[in-house]
C-alpha cells in the first residue's frame, strides 16, 4: 500500500522552530573554541618571582602543537619584545615542550609570557601569564581581549563546521537510503534535490572554513581570509591537508551524485541495475570513507591516547551517524515531498537505523572514555557535562525511532480484521477518488472548451480553477484520513528529525570544547605544582651602593647556594664601580620573612680574601618570600644597608 503524503505543513514548522531555538541556545551559550590541549607547566612558573633573569622560558603542553615564530612572546614592563624570537623544540619522548631564549641583561621587573598557538586537533589555544625578576613592578602591557578563535571569524568558523557535519551527513546518508532501501527514490525530484543541496553546503562549508582559517587560528580579523599568504600557510599544515582533500572527494562525490540520478534511474534492465548499484555502493563507500577521514585526521582522533584506534573508530562513528540522521532526513523529505513511499523501504530504513544505532552506541562508548577518561571529568568538566546532554538526546532519539519502529511494524503486520477494514477504506477512497476523476475530468473538459471559446466569462474561468483546488485538497484530507499508520509514521520520523538537529549541534560544540581528560590532568597538574617558586638553582642578587665617604660606591653581589629550604652556602663579593674587589671593614647579612614573622635572622660571614665574604650552613627554615639585608661599612663612619625581596623555595 502507497499512499500520496501532503505537503510540509504547520506541525513541521512548529517542530523546526522549536529545533532551531534549541540550536540558537546551545550555539549562543558555547564559547569560542577551547583548547584541546593545556598548557601543564611553565619555568618560570606563572608568578614566580627570580632573583636573576633567565636564559630562557619554556612552555610545557598536555599534547603536541604546531609553533610559529611569533607564538611564545615575553615582553617586559613597558611591553617591548624581551625575547630573541628564536622557537626551540625541547620536546622529548611524551613530553611536549617549546622554549624561547631571552636577551642578555634584562633588567628587573614584571615580564609577561603571551603565547598562542594550533593544538593538534586543529584548535587555536592562547594565554599568558607573568613572572618577576628581582621583584614585581609595574607593567603597561595590554594584552587583547580576543579569545583564540572567538569573535565574527569564529562565529562563522562554527557555523560552517556545523553545516559541513550536516552536508556530510544527508549526503552520505542520503545516497545510502536511495541505494540499500528506496531504488526508486533515485527518480524522485524532491530526493535528487535533497542530495544535492546537501552536497553543496558541504563543499561550500568546506571552502569557507579554508578561507577562514588563516584568521580562525591568527588574527581573528576577517579581511586576513583573502590574504593569499596566510592561505598558503594553512595549506601547508595538516588541517588544510585535510580540507583540501575534502575537496578533491568532493569531487568524486559529485560523479557519485549524477551516475545514481543520472545513469542510475535510466537503467531498465534488472541485470544492468544490479551491477550498478554494486559499483555505486563501492565506489560510494571508498569516497564516504575518505571524507570522514579528513575530520578524523585533523581532529580529535588524531592525537591523545590511541590514534591508531581512534582513527578508525572516528571514522566508524561519523558513517554511522550518516546513515541514520542522513537517511532519516531522505526519509522525512520522501513522506511529506514524495508522491508515495512504499512501506519496505521503511522497513529496510528501520534495519539501517537499527545496526548504525549500535554501531553509535560501540563506538561512543569508546570515545567517551578516551576523551572523558574518569567520572570525576564526567560531571566536574565542561565537555563531560556537554557529553552527559548528548547522551540524553541519543536516548530521546532512539526512543523516538523505536516509536517510528512500531509504526512501520503496524504497516506492516496489520491483523486480519483490520486488514479488512483497512481494506474497505482503501476501496472508498479509491471510489471517491474515481468521482473525483470524473470531476477532475468535467472540469478539464469545461477549461477545454472555454480556451476553444475566445468569448469565455473570466468569472466562470475563476470559478473552475477554484473547484479543481478544492477537488485536490478534498482528495489529500481523505488520503490522509484513511492511513492513520503513515501520518503517525510522518510525524515521529519528524520529531526524530528535529531532535538531530539539536544533537548534531551539541556534537559540533563538544568538537570545539577541550576533552574532560586533557582538563582534568591539567588540572592536577596545577593544583600538584603548588604555588610558585624560584627554580632549582642559586640566588643571586647585585646591590649597588654608596655609603657617602671616600671609596664608598660600588656593588655587592651575593649568591645564596641552592637557593632553597634548609642549609645553603653564602658568598658575598664587593667590588669598585669598575669590577675590581673593595676590600671594606665589615659585610652583615640579615633574612626576614614577614609574611609568617619570620627574623630577622643575623648571618656573619666570614672574610675569605679582599672582597670576598663567605658562611656555610645558612638556614632557611620556609619556603616564601625572604627580605635579604645587607649593611656594608666603607670607613668607622661610612655605612649602608641595602636590601631586596627574592622568593626561595
Amino acid at each position: 500500500m502507497t499512499t500520496t503524503a501532503p505537503r510540509l505543513g504547520t506541525a513541521l514548522a512548529r517542530l523546526l522552530i522549536l529545533a532551531a531555538a534549541l540550536l540558537g541556545t546551545l550555539l549562543a551559550g558555547a564559547a569560542p573554541a577551547s583548547a584541546h590541549a593545556a598548557l601543564t607547566g611553565s619555568d618560570p612558573k606563572d608568578g614566580a618571582v627570580v632573583a636573576t633573569a633567565p636564559k630562557e622560558v619554556n612552555l610545557t603542553f598536555s599534547e603536541q602543537v604546531a609553533m610559529s615564530a611569533d607564538s611564545i612572546r615575553v615582553l617586559d614592563p613597558a611591553g617591548r619584545r624581551a625575547d630573541t624570537g628564536e622557537i626551540r623544540d625541547l620536546c622529548s619522548g611524551s613530553i611536549v615542550r617549546y622554549g624561547v631564549e631571552l636577551r642578555a641583561g634584562l633588567p628587573d621587573g614584571t615580564y609577561t609570557v603571551a603565547w598562542q598557538t594550533v593544538s593538534a586537533d586543529s584548535h587555536p589555544i592562547a594565554g599568558a601569564f607573568t613572572f618577576s625578576i628581582g621583584a614585581p613592578s609595574a607593567t603597561s602591557v595590554a594584552l587583547p581581549d580576543r579569545e583564540p578563535g572567538g569573535g565574527l571569524v569564529g562565529a562563522l568558523y562554527g557555523i560552517a563546521r556545523y553545516l559541513s557535519y550536516a552536508g556530510f551527513a544527508v549526503l552520505v546518508g542520503g545516497g545510502a537510503f536511495v541505494l540499500i532501501c528506496w531504488p526508486r527514490g533515485a527518480g524522485v525530484r524532491p530526493v535528487q534535490r535533497t542530495v544535492v543541496r546537501a552536497w553543496l553546503v558541504l563543499t561550500g562549508a568546506t571552502l569557507v572554513m579554508l578561507l577562514l582559517r588563516n584568521p580562525y587560528t591568527g588574527s581573528g580579523e576577517l579581511s586576513d581570509a583573502f590574504d593569499l599568504a596566510g592561505l598558503k600557510s594553512v595549506l601547508e599544515t595538516k588541517t588544510g591537508a585535510a580540507l583540501t582533500s575534502r575537496l578533491l572527494l568532493l569531487g568524486a562525490a559529485a560523479l557519485f551524485v549524477a551516475v545514481l540520478f543520472g545513469a542510475y534511474t535510466r537503467r531498465t534492465d534488472p541485470k544492468e541495475k544490479k551491477d550498478l548499484v554494486f559499483g555505486l555502493g563501492i565506489g560510494g563507500t571508498v569516497v564516504a570513507t575518505g571524507i570522514a577521514g579528513t575530520w578524523a585526521l585533523a581532529e580529535h582522533a588524531s592525537t591523545g591516547i590511541q590514534p591508531g584506534i581512534a582513527m578508525p573508530v572516528d571514522i566508524l562513528h561519523l558513517l554511522a551517524v550518516a546513515a541514520w540522521l542522513g537517511g532519516l532526513t531522505v526519509l522525512l523529505i520522501a513522506l511529506y515531498r514524495a508522491p508515495s513511499v512504499e512501506r519496505t523501504a521503511v522497513e529496510r530504513f528501520s534495519k539501517v537505523a537499527f545496526t548504525s544505532v549500535a554501531v553509535l552506541a560501540a563506538t561512543g562508548l569508546y570515545q567517551s572514555w578516551r576523551q572523558v577518561g574518569s567520572w570525576s571529568a564526567l560531571t566536574g568538566t565542561r565537555y563531560g557535562q556537554l557529553l552527559l546532554v548528548k547522551i540524553g538526546l541519543m536516548g530521546v532519539l532512539v526512543g523516538i525511532a523505536w516509536i517510528s519502529r512500531r509504526w512501520t511494524q503496524r504497516l506492516a503486520d496489520l491483523p486480519s480484521a483490520d486488514l479488512s477494514s483497512a481494506e474497505k477504506e482503501t476501496e472508498g477512497v479509491e471510489a471517491d477518488e474515481t468521482s473525483e476523476a470524473d470531476a477532475v475530468s468535467s472540469v478539464s473538459e469545461a477549461e477545454g472548451a472555454s480556451e476553444a471559446s475566445p468569448d469565455v466569462d473570466p468569472e466562470r474561468a475563476a470559478q473552475l480553477a477554484r473547484q479543481r483546488a478544492a477537488v485536490a485538497t478534498a482528495r489529500r484530507k481523505r488520503e490522509r484520513d484513511a492511513d492513520p499508520e503513515r501520518s503517525g509514521l510522518r510525524r515521529s520520523v519528524l520529531t526524530e528529525a528535529a531532535v538531530a538537529v539539536v544533537l548534531l549541534a551539541v556534537t559540533t560544540v563538544l568538537t570545539t570544547t577541550e576533552p574532560g581528560r586533557t582538563e582534568d590532568e591539567a588540572g592536577r597538574s596545577t593544583s600538584a605544582s603548588g604555588p610558585a617558586a624560584v627554580p632549582d638553582r642559586p640566588v643571586d642578587v647585585r646591590l649597588p651602593f654608596d655609603t657617602g665617604g671616600v671609596d664608598g660606591k660600588g656593588v655587592v653581589r651575593l649568591s645564596l647556594d641552592p637557593g632553597r629550604t634548609g642549609a645553603n652556602g653564602l658568598h658575598i663579593y664587593v667590588e669598585r664601580p669598575d669590577g675590581k674587589p673593595l676590600d671594606v671593614p665589615e659585610v652583615k647579612v640579615a633574612l626576614t620573612l614577614e609574611a609568617k614573622d619570620v627574623g630577622p635572622l643575623p648571618v656573619a660571614p666570614d672574610r675569605i680574601q679582599a672582597g670576598h665574604w663567605s658562611a656555610s650552613g645558612v638556614q632557611i627554615p620556609m619556603p616564601g618570600e625572604w627580605r635579604i639585608q645587607v649593611t656594608v661599612r666603607t670607613s668607622d663612619i661610612d655605612q649602608t644597608t641595602l636590601d631586596k625581596n627574592v622568593k626561595i623555595g
